[in-house]
């Protein structure tokens, strides 16, 4: 079982980079490449919230639940 995190293909339909995204929700670059990766244990629902008004999408836009690993 894993959750993706298909932030990448919301970026890239936002026509948004990494950088920029981390900058305008507030957190490092690093944190919002560990985020992306899918390395991060846990997300704080104050980023979520951040990404999903910068990016203009749903929660569900960027985490997807698999069965597969």
């Amino acid at each position: 079982m894993a959750i993706l995190i298909n932030l990448d293909l919301m970026l890239a339909k936002r026509e948004m980079k990494s950088n920029e995204l981390a900058e305008k929700i507030g957190i490092t670059t690093a944190n919002l490449s560990i985020l992306k990766t899918g390395k991060a244990k846990a997300i704080r629902f104050t980023t979520l919230e951040a990404i999903c008004e910068a990016l203009d999408c749903q929660p569900g836009d960027i985490l997807e639940y698999s069965d597969k690993k």
